[in-house]
């Protein structure tokens, strides 16, 4: 089966190359050989590859200078070095200067299909990368509202278009779909975008802060009220103000909001003066507003003024093709000095697969856990909650028994069958299983004493074999 990775091998052996070739020919490798490192390098700098095998020891230019070349010409090339039994000390100084792993000699073909194959899944990952930062470079324009499918690229249109009037307008969608984001988004766009925007969480004040908070009030208005205050309208004055949760304010105070709405007026609690303001609303909520007002929860007459131009925007289980661009803006969001710079695919996999009744906040925090687990430069499935693991389990199963089981129990038994598999590779030798692994030696031997691998009754077994 063909595969779009492309691979340069480079030995003064020509029989070396040859058998390489035709080893990944089999595996679905496209690859091409040349017995001299400069040519290699004129190749790599006129053409695209992603893979480079270069022998150490060669007459000329050596692997170790052509390493060198390459990573100054292209810093993402996996380059790996084929060493024999005597440059294994200079195959880990390559490794330090940029080379993805070694290839000992003599090797199988086993040996390289495992390591070309972790090669090219890197690519792969880094390749889905560079895609997510090119589309996430692209969305600038509307900040932080992440997403290129054609459920949000509607909602977009809709901003666009009606920015730049003054008309009401009502936002709705389930909690955490970015309704505040999208107000926000309007407000920079319109005229009034030097002037404040100024947001209100109806539903987290009591009736009478709320009232208070919004029009201000005067000296003696009520117990505590020693000065005159102006209000959140007021100090919006010119700009936008944004109303969330709307249906959880009191039918008193629907009046009052409807009047500034129809008069452009106020007046502060206390106060027998009008105070006229000129400000756009937008209102947001995760209800159904017209079933609210048929329940009489809500005033008939403030629902069609609110309602002047109406968006939806959509669940986040709507949209899962935005979740890998909105994984990557939140990981670049917290990473801070944190090693991840990526996301496995298994683990993107799982996160497209569930259902998101929290939207896009809940994704958020997801990956915000996930960096604080992660141990490495990559964001893996183990690291991701348990109780989201859990949930999520079913829709991800695969033909192994352990992708069904509870969290915990699928993380052990995934990561006893890696160290297993590891360690035979490496036939049973800890330090080369390590260095596969990419984990410090220590940490390896506590879960080989974790799960009970008997590794030294495996070396026996070895030696007895005929």
């Amino acid at each position: 089966m063909e595969n779009s990775i492309r691979i340069l091998i480079v030995d003064d052996q020509v029989n070396t190359c040859k058998s390489l070739q035709a080893i990944l020919k089999k595996s679905g490798y496209y690859s091409e050989y040349t017995l001299k490192a400069e040519e290699a390098l004129r190749k790599a700098q006129a053409e695209h590859f992603d893979i480079v095998i270069t022998d150490i020891r060669m007459p000329g230019m050596d692997g170790m200078q052509l390493l060198e070349e390459l990573k100054k010409a292209r810093p993402n090339l996996m380059v790996i070095m084929i060493t024999g039994y005597a440059t294994i000390k200079s195959a880990v100084e390559a490794i330090q200067k940029g080379a993805y792993d070694y290839l000992p000699k003599p090797f199988t073909p086993d040996e390289v299909r495992v390591i070309i194959e972790r090669a090219s899944e890197r690519v792969r990952l880094e390749s889905e990368n560079i895609l997510l930062r090119q589309q996430l470079q692209s969305q600038r324009s509307f900040e932080n509202i992440i997403g290129s499918s054609p459920a949000l690229q509607r909602v977009f249109e809709m901003i666009q278009k009606v920015a730049g009037g003054d008309s009401n307008i009502l936002l709705t969608g389930e909690t955490g779909t970015g309704k505040e984001l999208v107000a926000r988004a309007i407000h920079d766009r319109s005229g009034r975008r030097e002037k404040p925007f100024q947001p209100i969480n109806c539903g987290s004040l009591a009736e009478g802060v709320l009232e208070s908070e919004l029009f201000g009030h005067v000296k003696g208005a009520f117990t505590g009220a020693v000065v005159t205050r102006k209000g959140l309208i007021e100090a919006a004055d010119g700009g936008t103000i944004f109303f969330d949760e709307i249906t959880e304010t009191s039918s008193a105070f629907q009046v009052k909001l409807l009047r500034v709405i129809q008069e452009g007026e106020f007046m502060r609690v206390g106060d027998t003066q009008p105070i006229r303001v000129d400000i756009r609303i937008i209102a947001a909520t995760n209800r159904d507003l017209e079933k609210a007002v048929g329940q009489r929860e809500f005033r008939q007459d403030l629902y069609y003024r609110l309602k002047g131009i109406a968006i939806q925007l959509p669940p986040l289980r709507n949209r899962a093709d935005d979740i890998p661009l909105l994984a990557y803006h939140f990981l670049r969001k917290y990473r801070g000095n944190r090693k991840p710079e990526q996301i496995e695919p298994q683990a993107l996999k799982a996160l497209q697969a569930y259902k998101w009744p929290g939207n896009v906040r809940e994704l958020e925090h997801i990956i915000e856990y996930a960096l604080s687990m992660a141990e490495g430069d990559t964001i893996r499935i183990s690291d991701l909650p348990e109780e989201f693991m859990n949930r999520v389990a079913d829709r991800v199963a695969g033909p192994e028994s352990w992708m069904s089981a509870p969290f915990g129990e699928a993380k052990d038994e995934f990561e006893k069958l890696y160290i297993t598999r590891i360690l035979e590779e490496s036939n049973w030798n800890i330090s080369e299983a390590s260095r596969k692994a990419q984990m410090f030696r220590q940490n390896l031997q506590q879960k080989i004493r974790k799960y009970g691998i008997k590794v030294e009754d495996e070396k026996e077994g070895k030696k007895e074999e005929p």
